[in-house]
């Protein structure tokens, strides 16, 4: 099942708290000490910035599949932790980003002691807006097949329990990446249960176009709640995006300056499945950029207004798109995940 620790630092003993989650994700990734070691350091480092730079905010830890697709037969598995906040913002992030940098009179070893021992760490901030710094730590050496697309997410469960009712999961067969978003009819570890039967059948259908994939998947979840899904695939040969879903799930594709909504039929897959499916298949290319997300976030929500975000780490992304869409006025009521697809950095020209 999804497990997600949400912990929101505030004052000095939730860095603890920080610590204990990531060791306690470590564990059910399967890391060895060494790198456990490497992500409570992380999870500590990034804690103890909030509460010194920001005044607090949001340590999100959790388990999430490697940033390019591996193979369906053999996932790779990484701790991601996330500290999210809505302070100052930094000035200079490359500073920032250097052993010694400090503006509170500390030893300044945090970001850049993070960035050093995790095997992905990306930051992005603005100021007056806040931050969101992200890092992943797994085993290594890293089993990752470079594939000129990255995926990432965030997944926020409701009211701060243990599982998520959302997930979402990253596969590669062939010239075929595949992304999908599973939200679990209500939420709690029944919502979890559809969602997570969702994810083991998709390591079975990465062969399946989105539509192919929806109807095995309507299979794999008979005898649960059932899930909203969404499943885009990107044919790299082809240069095709393909998309297809059902459910409330959320999807918009960015086209240059421009951003298309992507529609889900109505139903719930493993209790009601449309007899009909729709598929959209559009281009895929350079500058491109696909954005997924449960109905726990506004349907309304804005793009991120920075430009550089989008180029950013597609967690990052997500991350960014979680903060800026949520308000005190809006409480949620829903878990929350949101799943981001793009080129590698190299293929955003």
């Amino acid at each position: 099942m999804p497990r997600v620790w949400d912990v929101p630092v505030h004052d000095s003993t939730r860095v603890r708290d920080a610590r204990v989650a990531a060791e306690a994700a470590a564990t059910l990734a399967g890391l060895d000490s060494a790198r456990t070691a490497a992500a409570s350091l992380v999870a500590t480092e990034l804690a103890t910035n909030l509460l010194k730079h920001t005044g607090g905010g949001q340590l999100l830890v959790e388990i999430v599949p490697a940033p390019a697709p591996a193979d369906a037969r053999s996932p790779v598995w990484f701790v991601q932790i996330a500290a999210i906040d809505h302070g100052p913002g930094i000035a200079d992030v490359p500073a920032a980003l250097s052993d010694g940098f400090s503006t509170a009179r500390s030893l300044g070893a945090g970001l850049g002691t993070c960035r050093r021992v995790a095997d992905d760490f990306a930051l992005h901030s603005l100021p007056g807006r806040g931050t969101v710094a992200l890092a992943r730590v797994g085993a290594r050496p890293r089993a990752v097949v470079p594939h000129g697309l990255r995926a990432g997410g965030v997944n926020v469960p409701f009211g701060g329990a243990e599982t998520s009712g959302d997930a979402w999961a990253w596969v590669r067969s062939g010239e075929r990446a595949t992304l999908m978003l599973a939200d679990g009819l209500g939420h709690g570890p029944e919502a979890a249960r559809a969602s997570t039967a969702a994810v083991d059948a998709l390591h079975a259908s990465a062969h399946l176009t989105p539509a192919e994939c929806l109807r095995h998947l309507d299979t794999a979840l008979k005898g649960t709640r059932g899930a909203a899904v969404a499943v885009a695939q990107v044919d790299s040969g082809a240069g095709l995006l393909r998309f297809a879903g059902i459910g409330n799930i959320g999807a918009r594709l960015q086209v240059g300056d421009t951003w298309r909504a992507l529609l889900c039929r109505p139903g719930i897959v493993g209790v009601h499945r449309p007899g009909t499916l729709r598929e959209d298949r559009m281009p895929w290319a350079a500058g491109q950029l696909l954005i997924m997300h449960s109905d726990g976030l506004p349907s309304r929500w804005t793009p991120p207004a920075d430009p550089g975000v989008l180029s950013a780490d597609p967690a990052v992304v997500a991350a960014v798109t979680l903060r800026d869409a949520g308000s005190a006025a809006r409480p949620v009521r829903d878990d929350t995940a949101v799943a981001v697809l793009a080129p590698t950095p190299r293929d955003r020209r």
